[in-house]
């Protein structure tokens, strides 16, 4: 049996990366912070510090209610009043992502998935 060193080859292809998320259905595009945090109307909304830096779409729809889509992925609902995101459970799947809340945001956090089906 040959070890994986003997049989390795390294790709012709160049790795690109993968491109920046776009968010055509959505009214915004926005940045979330280093420390985790999404900026609109100068409202402050805690997300997480995992999506540093990443671009989010968000979407109206109803009055101060936002919804929150990373890549293909719903994460959830942002109520500008309370400042807060109210996480979605998918159709697609049984698990939610769950999010810090602000009163429990930290250095560390880490997100983590809870089962709901």
């Amino acid at each position: 049996m040959k070890c994986p060193a003997e049989v390795y080859s390294s790709s012709c292809r160049p790795y690109q990366g993968i491109s920046e998320p776009r968010y055509p259905f959505h009214d915004k595009t926005v940045v979330v912070t280093n420390c985790g945090r999404l900026c609109l109307y100068r409202k402050k909304i805690n997300l997480s510090t995992r999506l540093a830096g990443q671009a989010v779409g968000i979407k109206e729809v109803d009055d101060g209610i936002w919804l929150v889509s990373f890549m293909d992925y719903d994460l959830g609902y942002i109520d500008l009043e309370e400042k807060s995101l109210q996480p979605l459970c998918s159709a697609k799947t049984p698990w939610t992502l769950m999010l810090p809340s602000p009163a429990n945001t930290h250095d560390g956090v880490r997100l983590k998935w809870q089962y709901s089906g």
